[in-house]
């Protein structure tokens, strides 16, 4: 429980902070490349921090830094609350960031160290549920509270929410813990060349095909390449690669993670244009016609979860990537007059598939490794869909930069921008058809069905 509502308040600011940015622009006079940034900052840190906060958690105690996080969001959103400038709003978001990576990483881990075997997919079902709940109420309860109460307001009645999730461990965890016995010292050099690289990747493909996003993009990916290869030499590594190669389901997995989002998380952004400009639809219609897809997400995902503790997980994942290779492929054939109905059958054959591949996913990876190696494995799994998302904005802005080009979008535009979509989905289609074999890939037999017995945690 304390989990899931910690994924689920989240997920629900990261969502809704977007329905309050022309009202925090008006208020402060921000221009919109402080609102992006705003919006984009939270991403940002969470994603260069995932893998050391994920080795640091696994040696000084999970749910210490669980509580930590939900105290530091609890402060950080009251402080959003009462932001004098749109520089310190910005900082406030930042350290959202800080609580986003820590709570990815610790509240998985919490979940599976915290159920035995035969109960894990269930209750990773519920934790992941939770996440989706906040993506789905997000824009819908943030535009209401936004519209009828100020900006200012998101901020405080979330932040009183996430006192609850800071007295719950309290009062319930706190004198267990886990946590695992310190191997060495910590691997400062890997984290920096980590944080570092990742942020160049996330901002070059923000920024193609620009000459910054043309110039960062292969510098990021040449410092991950040295990441790795630092990580494959240090004595205490962040990411052990000999994992990586030795452990066909870890890594195929998590390649399948990283294939799916890449092929599905900008699916929202490019039906709100398709939906407003060619359809000719106001905001909030949209958002009614877009939440149908998160919906089916919310719902079905604690059923996969159960499903998972029953059959083979990767067989589960698999055919959600085949229903999301389905949705993408439908969308792909969408026009200026395209029925209601078509449009919201696809983005719930999508929802359905995503709920089917993401729980059951998670618990193929966290499954595949051993105990001591659950705070890594989390933090891997969380950088990967970050590192996915990412990639499938980058790949959504390039085409529309290519085919409409970076200026308003006019009534001329609209065919040129209905053609971007398309082949976007046609892109993001034979990915997932990757991302379909990448998932079947696990060694099967008795190998398939290792896990690590319930762990009880240390009184501390």
């Amino acid at each position: 429980m304390v989990a899931t509502l910690g994924g689920f308040l989240v997920t629900f600011m990261a969502s809704s902070v977007n329905i309050a940015l022309p009202l925090i622009g008006a208020e402060f006079h921000a221009s919109a490349v402080m609102l992006s940034w705003i919006s984009m900052s939270m991403i940002l840190v969470s994603g260069a921090l995932l893998l050391p906060i994920g080795r640091l958690a696994d040696t000084y105690g999970r749910v210490r830094f669980f509580v930590f996080s939900m105290v530091l969001l609890t402060v950080a959103l009251f402080a959003s609350g009462f932001a004098p400038s749109a520089w310190v709003l910005l900082g406030m978001r930042a350290l959202t960031g800080v609580c986003l990576a820590i709570g990815s990483v610790t509240s998985t881990t919490l979940v599976m160290l915290a159920y035995p075997v035969e109960s894990r997919g269930r209750a990773l079902g519920l934790n992941i549920g939770g996440v989706y709940l906040g993506l789905t109420v997000g824009p819908v309860l943030g535009g209401l509270i936004v519209h009828n109460l100020g900006w200012r307001s998101l901020f405080l009645i979330v932040g009183a929410a996430a006192l609850i999730d800071v007295a719950l461990p309290v009062w319930k965890l706190r004198h267990v813990e886990w946590r695992e016995p310190k191997a060495g010292r910590f691997d400062l050099a890997g984290s920096v060349l980590y944080a570092v690289s990742l942020v160049m990747l996330l901002l070059g493909f923000s920024w193609l095909p620009g000459v910054a996003g043309i110039v960062l993009v292969p510098v990021s990916v040449g410092g991950l390449v040295a990441f790795i290869w630092w990580e494959s030499k240090a004595a205490d590594p962040l990411l052990p690669v000999s994992l990586l190669r030795r452990n066909r389901v870890f890594g195929f997995t998590n390649a399948a993670v990283l294939v799916n989002y890449a092929a599905t998380s900008a699916m929202v952004f490019l039906m709100s244009l398709y939906l407003q400009y060619n359809r000719g639809l106001n905001a909030q219609t949209a958002g009614f016609v877009l939440v149908s897809g998160t919906f089916v997400q919310a719902a079905v995902s604690p059923f996969a979860g159960r499903l998972s503790d029953r059959l083979p997980a990767r067989y589960v994942a698999s055919t959600g990537m085949g229903l999301c290779v389905l949705g993408l492929l439908a969308l792909v054939f969408l026009g200026a007059d395209t029925a209601y109905w078509y449009i919201i059958l696809a983005l719930c054959v999508l929802g359905f598939g995503f709920a089917l591949f993401s729980t059951p996913a998670t618990h193929v990876v966290m499954g595949s490794v051993d105990k001591h190696w659950l705070g890594m494995a989390s933090a891997t799994i969380a950088a990967v869909r970050q590192a996915g998302m990412s990639l499938s904005t980058g790949l959504a802005a390039l085409m529309l930069a290519v085919l409409v080009g970076r200026k308003a979008i006019k009534p001329e535009d609209y065919p040129s921008l209905l053609t971007s979509v398309r082949l976007t989905f046609l892109i993001f289609t034979v990915l997932c058809v990757g991302g379909v074999v990448a998932s079947l890939t696990g060694p099967g037999g008795a190998a398939e069905k290792r896990q690590e017995p319930f762990a009880p945690p240390v009184k501390d």
